[in-house]
């Protein structure tokens, strides 16, 4: 009975090791084909794959700035689920049949020469020894959240926009990683209205998406953005000083009332910080633009405070 026991604790053991190495290595496969793809860093916070169900969990993808570009985020992607074709496993070319892309936020930086992050990856300027990946997704969903766009030829500071996107869109029969990598890269773009990127004429050639639109949503209802911070209106204003600064041209500096004016891009800026519970600090940030609302503006500079802070 004891080696029974014994025996069937070994079991045990072995079958957990076995499906976490199983994990960790397939995990490692993934971020390295993921690399090579798109010559860019890319890590995984967790990875998961059931043979059973038939379906694989990615969390935690990130994609970060190739060389010749300031440190940080090109994408980000929480969550990343797959349904497969299990016959598929055991041979060169794996089928999914649904693939469903949680894409948070796309940080798209132009560097002081004017070259975008993603116009130097390996997925619009591919060499003879680029892998070539061939896969068969069926059906792919694609949920697209921020937009950040930085633009380093402006000064010092970089010009900073943010496009609040939330878009959910659906594709079909992708037959390679890299029309894939491209999909996912370029279709957040078209938001943002960046017209002039290499990856659109690599998009058309390889079938996939489209040329962008023309015109960026329209916020008509709204011009400002808000957010609480957990800091105190005296640290907030300080750093929001700071940051209005670098960005454009301080024309009113009320401390006393947290009141920050500011011309940023040619637009005009009001920061207003409120006092809120357990001290917070309530942001509200409006722009405008011969009277017509930039929410964008508006957003970037939140988001150049929220960094600042570290939030």
């Amino acid at each position: 009975m004891k080696k029974i026991i014994i025996i069937f604790l070994v079991v045990v053991i072995s079958l957990v090791c076995l499906t976490i190495f199983k994990d960790l290595i397939i995990k490692s496969v993934v971020t390295n084909v993921a690399s090579s793809v798109t010559g860019a860093p890319v890590h995984i916070d967790g990875f998961s794959i059931n043979i059973f169900s038939s379906t694989v969990h990615i969390t935690g993808f990130k994609m970060y700035n190739p060389r010749g570009f300031p440190e940080g985020l090109l994408v980000s992607c929480p969550k990343i689920n797959v349904i497969l074709d299990r016959a598929s496993l055991f041979n060169h070319k794996p089928h999914f049949l649904l693939v469903e892309v949680d894409l948070k936020e796309m940080v798209l930086t132009k560097n002081k020469e004017g070259k975008l992050n993603v116009d130097s990856l390996k997925v619009v300027h591919p060499s003879g020894s680029s892998p070539s990946v061939p896969l068969q997704i069926d059906i792919l969903n694609l949920s697209i959240g921020k937009i950040v766009y930085k633009d380093y030829t402006v000064g010092t500071y970089p010009s900073v926009r943010v496009f609040d996107v939330n878009r959910h869109q659906t594709y079909k029969s992708i037959p390679t990683a890299r029309q894939l990598a491209v999909l996912v890269l370029s279709e957040p773009m078209k938001a943002a209205a960046i017209k002039d990127a290499e990856i659109y004429g690599v998009a058309l050639v390889a079938g996939v998406g489209m040329l962008p639109v023309a015109v960026v949503a329209t916020f008509t209802s709204k011009d400002s953005v808000e957010q609480s911070v957990d800091a105190g209106i005296e640290d907030v204003y300080k750093i929001s000083l700071q940051v209005v600064r670098g960005m454009g041209t301080i024309t009113k500096d009320d401390e006393s009332n947290g009141v920050i004016k500011a011309d940023i891009n040619g637009s005009t800026v009001a920061l207003q910080l409120r006092k809120g519970a357990d001290n917070k600090t309530k942001i509200t940030i409006s722009a405008r633009k011969y009277m017509l609302p930039q929410l964008e503006i508006a957003g970037g500079v939140l988001y150049q405070i929220l960094n600042k802070m570290g939030q």
